[in-house]
């Protein structure tokens, strides 16, 4: 029997159903707010989904008003950060959440109502998708709180949405709604409010479930192939030269057509 997927932390919640695998922020009295705790049990579910049939997408979202406002400044009191690093207590198990999250053998949307800032902004980056509501407020305060980027933001906004915008959201700190998110191209879809995001997610995440879910593996990591910067001849060799045998279900879903 295959064991079931689960958490040692309350502040995360864990749904399974239908090979989606939802993991909900579950700090709502602190707008989500992440702890150390709250990274490891994500690294720790990614992980454990990874190989698994049963999983075929998984869902990050916020219980409560929010998505997550991102790294929970108490944990840091009495600490003196360095060179404007907060230090291992967060970067440690943000850097394996974030790993995990990209390496996992299957899409990761990021669910984003409310506040979505700073460090949860980074945890939302490393997800393949991000969708969003109208009102969402985005941001990175990095600057604003004398800090530097240690979980990958420099390099994922840029990616998202060019350099020169991500420099003018990083420098101003400026925050962004759903809307002017996706018309930067950093979210997928925006839409006007938390009844119809869980509708878009339900039907995005349930669309990819129902696929092959060996023909999305490889999908997933042949555009991470995409993003290793190879120009696009030496792309195309290697697209063309990798192998998934674990993809065996293609003349059973071919005859179905």
């Amino acid at each position: 029997m295959t064991q079931a997927l689960h958490v040692d932390t309350d502040m995360l919640e864990v749904e399974h159903d239908d090979r989606i695998l939802t993991i909900r922020l579950n700090r709502p009295e602190a707008l989500n707010s992440f702890r150390p705790e709250m990274l490891t049990g994500i690294a720790e579910l990614a992980e454990a989904a990874v190989g698994r049939d049963d999983v075929g997408v998984i869902v990050i979202e916020g219980a409560g008003r929010a998505f997550s406002a991102g790294v929970d400044l108490r944990v840091l009191q009495g600490i003196d950060p360095k060179a404007g690093k907060i230090g291992d207590i967060f970067d440690a198990p943000a850097r394996r959440a974030y790993l995990a999250l990209r390496n996992v053998d299957v899409p990761v949307i990021a669910k984003v109502h409310g506040a979505c800032f700073t460090g949860a902004l980074e945890i939302a980056l490393h997800c393949d998708f991000i969708f969003t509501t109208d009102d969402a407020k985005f941001g990175d305060t990095h600057t604003k709180f004398g800090l530097r980027p240690t979980w990958g933001m420099s390099q994922t906004l840029a990616q998202a949405v060019g350099v020169r915008r991500a420099k003018e959201l990083s420098f101003a700190a400026r925050i962004f709604r759903g809307p002017e998110a996706v018309s930067m191209g950093l979210a997928n879809d925006s839409v006007e409010d938390k009844d119809a995001l869980d509708a878009l997610v339900a039907e995005r995440a349930g669309a990819i479930a129902g696929n092959s879910r060996a023909a999305v593996s490889a999908m997933k990591a042949l555009y991470g192939l995409a993003q290793e910067g190879h120009s696009m001849d030496e792309g195309l060799e290697r697209e063309l030269a990798l192998e998934f045998p674990e993809i065996t279900d293609t003349a059973e879903r071919l005859s179905k057509f």
